[in-house]
């Protein structure tokens, strides 16, 4: 076997293989020989049909068969003869005459990794706690989660709910869903154009009222855009909001029945403190990711680029519930480029270094993630029954190890803030 190697591009490979053609038509031979033992052919008996004849019936089928066992094994030999490691699958052109069996593979290989200075990286560390503020913070809007509604016979004000019927038109003539009645609207919730709600301030139960608002520029419904319409509105009723007690009462609307206010300020506590360690984890981890990208040159295999970015449309396509082939694929392509960008600086750094998954980490990840679930037994089952679910998480585990790896060696600069700053 005679190999020669051709750089088309900085990742493009040209193989050529060559296999003296005798060897093919030898294991061609041996195949129809094999079958002349047990080929059944109408007017023969079994073992008994002339090797002439199952030459000229099988011939071409045993030469492809061996084509494709040859072009298998010797191809894989001369990977490894020219230390090449391909980036998906190659194309393969293969040609024959007398002399010689040859083939060419075209492929692409995966790209030298050099990596930065880690001791050269910069990140900032964002500090947080979860204070008492941010809990009182918490609670609140746990209480309007649980908000009610009490009819007042009074002006409304922003905050209260109007049940209102509304008619708009345009220069005097309707238009496409300008109509509704009894519709509830909450003052100041920003869920009508604007202008339609500040205009209501005021107004009482029984009260009509014209109002001109301006459809946005950019509104949705394109005949729509940017024209002026007048609504005339009916208020039926004008509602207060009653906020519930913060007590044992309130607690057990929770699903809490003992330990009262203070076991759900503690549990809201324990949620908050996890949120706010993911949210800290992320930020570092995306800044790592950051610096990794900027400071290393990196061409992108076109298989895995593509690999990447059929994953991402099968994804979006899985959670829109619909499949398209109207997909513009460029509109993936900065995403899946990162991806496969960290997915190879992960891997060469875990090599580098000698980075191994952590079985106590994985266990960890897993629990913390069953944890906020109603069940977190059966989710954590499910997990480790489900070989691509544990890929995952492995993959993640192995992300979070380069990074605690990286953060150890670069420079690292603190930074206080808060806890609703960081979720923003």
């Amino acid at each position: 076997m005679q190999v020669s190697v051709e750089s088309v591009s900085n990742l493009g490979r040209r193989m050529t293989v060559q296999v003296p053609a005798e060897e093919i038509n030898q294991q061609v031979s041996s195949k129809l020989q094999q079958l002349a033992q047990t080929v059944k052919l109408d007017g023969f008996r079994p073992g008994k049909v002339p090797l002439s004849v199952v030459e000229k019936r099988f011939g071409e089928q045993a030469r492809a068969e061996v084509s494709n066992d040859v072009i298998s094994k010797t191809y894989e030999e001369a990977l490894k003869q020219e230390n090449l490691n391909p980036a998906g699958t190659p194309s393969i052109e293969p040609s024959e005459n007398s002399d010689l069996f040859e083939y060419v593979a075209s492929f692409e290989i995966y790209p030298e990794i050099v990596l930065p200075q880690i001791s050269d990286l910069n990140i900032d560390k964002p500090v947080a706690e979860v204070a008492e503020s941010d809990l009182d913070e918490m609670m609140e809007k746990l209480r309007k989660q649980r908000v009610t509604w009490s009819d007042v016979d009074r002006a409304s004000a922003n905050g209260d709910k109007l049940t209102i019927d509304f008619e708009g038109k345009i220069n005097g003539e309707a238009f496409s869903g300008n109509s509704a009645k009894q519709v509830p609207l909450e003052l100041g919730s920003g869920s009508m154009i604007p202008g339609f709600e500040d205009q209501l301030v005021g107004v009482s139960a029984s009260d009509n009222k014209s109002i001109e608002v301006s459809f946005p520029a950019d509104y949705s419904a394109s005949d729509l855009a940017g024209k002026a319409a007048i609504f005339d509105i009916t208020v039926h009723s004008v509602a207060e909001p009653v906020l519930p007690e913060l007590n044992d009462e309130f607690s057990v609307s929770f699903g809490m029945p003992e330990g009262g206010i203070e076991k759900l300020r503690s549990e809201v506590r324990n949620n908050m403190e996890r949120e706010l360690e993911a949210a800290l984890k992320t930020s570092i981890k995306q800044q790592v990711f950051d610096c990794l990208i900027e400071k290393t040159a990196l061409d992108i295999p076109t298989a895995l680029l593509d690999r990447e970015i059929d994953a991402l449309v099968k994804n979006d396509q899985l959670a829109a519930d619909t499949v398209t082939d109207d997909v513009s694929r460029a509109s993936y392509e900065n995403e899946a480029k990162r991806r496969v960008s960290l997915g190879l600086l992960i891997g060469e750094i875990a090599k580098i270094n000698q980075l191994q998954l952590d079985p106590d980490k994985i266990r960890i990840t897993i629990e913390n993630i069953a944890a906020s679930y109603e069940k977190p037994e059966e989710v954590k089952q499910w997990y480790y029954g489900n070989q691509e679910m544990m890929a995952g998480i492995q993959s993640l585990v192995m992300e979070d190890t380069v990074v605690d790896w990286v953060i150890g060696s670069a420079n690292i600069n603190e930074n206080s803030t808060t806890f609703s700053e960081l979720l923003k």
